[in-house]
């Protein structure tokens, strides 16, 4: 098979699989502008479901370092509220959202780290009332991803360009199920896995999970009412979704104040430009209290001091060590993939979707309940194959849930 012809799967894919888009239903993507072919497919297969209207935003690596070579000091606090605001308008709509990722992860790794900061924090904040109709799940909404040539650098820095580019696709068609006789009904057997796993943890009702192995040793509690999540979704419209394009996970809310314990990181973490390796933290009541890491010490303390949410958890997850994305041996440095090739803990915002009856409850009720608050959501890697992963009940009992990275069902 051609590439043109994978490329069209990877688009029939991201709006039958990644959106489930409905006739009528107009569709929001944002995308860099080297994914122009892809996201050309994915409109054409929007139409031909039936959309009323796609609109698509296109991002500008060019231009976002001019920002930071050429711009006024006082411009990093500024973001584009009015566009985010229309996005949220679009979405109280019943828009869908789609993006495309294919960023370069080492753009601003030569830019000055407070004007970073302080342009994605004044862009979260701006961003945050039509985020909120993502993560809450009042829409269909999907992640899928393009081999940009600035990634494919970064992931196969031996290769030449072309040959990155290359094998980064191959990656990306592997993990995306591309490759399979049928790309669509693969996707509805793995959902069935994922579907599977999560209902075996909802029916045991853990009160907490705790992770074991070198340099770790962590009790994650788990949000009062939580539910686990993982494969397609039922959004708020009503509409079945996949919220990344690929997924190996179940995940689910942790208790913002019950997490206790050491923990090491067994990947590293690509933020804005800068591998933050080596992380090992300790959690106290659930929050950090120490943090170190082997490079980018300093990004990562500048992270959790974004706000009083960022040194906390929203979600913890659960991948086996063989899943596609960690057996291929690629660090792709882009947390869609990564976070799939091995059980997570993500810092900041949680997810609601994942405390049940979750739209009856006001943000008092669901902070009650355990659910953080924060600007940020960062997921980062704390599973292995010397990993073992415990479920415990609300009398302290343990149960065995993953040994070895692998699942015990």
């Amino acid at each position: 098979m051609d590439f043109a012809a994978k490329l069209d799967r990877l688009g029939e894919v991201a709006v039958r699989i990644g959106l489930g888009l409905r006739e009528g239903q107009e569709l929001v993507m944002t995308a860099p502008i080297e994914a122009l072919p892809l996201a050309r497919r994915i409109t054409e297969h929007a139409y031909r479901a039936g959309a009323s209207l796609v609109t698509t935003l296109y991002g500008d690596d060019v231009a976002t370092l001019a920002r930071f070579r050429q711009g006024h000091d006082g411009g990093f606090d500024t973001a584009a509220g009015w566009l985010y605001e229309g996005m949220a308008k679009a979405f109280s709509n019943n828009a869908a959202r789609l993006a495309i990722a294919g960023d370069d992860p080492a753009l601003l790794a030569a830019e000055d780290p407070e004007r970073v900061s302080r342009a994605n924090r004044a862009r979260s904040k701006a961003y945050q009332p039509a985020l909120q109709r993502i993560v809450d799940f009042h829409i269909n909404w999907s992640i899928v991803s393009y081999a940009t040539p600035a990634w494919a650098r970064n992931v196969f820095p031996d290769l030449n360009e072309a040959e990155a580019v290359e094998a980064l696709w191959e990656a990306i068609f592997a993990a995306s199920r591309i490759n399979e006789a049928d790309p669509v009904e693969a996707w509805k057997a793995h959902n069935a896995r994922l579907h599977d796993r999560r209902l075996y943890l909802n029916e045991r009702r853990f009160s907490a999970l705790r992770f074991r192995g070198p340099g770790t040793d962590l009790t994650v509690g788990l949000a009062d009412d939580h539910e686990w999540a993982g494969g397609s979704e039922s959004a708020r419209n009503g509409i079945i979704c996949n919220p990344n394009i690929p997924t190996e996970e179940v995940f689910t809310t942790p208790h913002a104040l019950r997490v206790d314990g050491r923990v090491r990181s067994t990947k590293p973490l690509s933020y804005q430009g800068t591998l933050i390796e080596g992380i090992e933290v300790r959690f106290a009541e659930g929050r950090i209290v120490e943090a170190h890491a082997t490079t980018g010490e300093s990004v990562l303390k500048r992270v959790l001091e974004t706000d009083a949410g960022a040194s906390h958890l929203g979600e913890v997850a659960l991948v086996p060590a063989s899943s596609p994305i960690a057996k291929s041996g690629v660090l792709f440095y882009n947390t869609l993939f990564d976070e799939n090739a091995a059980s997570h803990i993500a810092l900041g915002q949680a997810y609601n979707k994942c405390i049940r009856n979750y739209e009856a409850l006001s943000e008092e009720e669901l902070v009650a309940r355990g659910a953080n608050r924060s600007l940020i959501h960062i997921d980062w890697m704390i599973g292995s194959s010397e990993i073992a992963v415990d479920g415990l009940a609300a009398d302290g009992s343990a149960q065995p849930v993953m040994r070895g990275g692998e699942w015990v069902l």
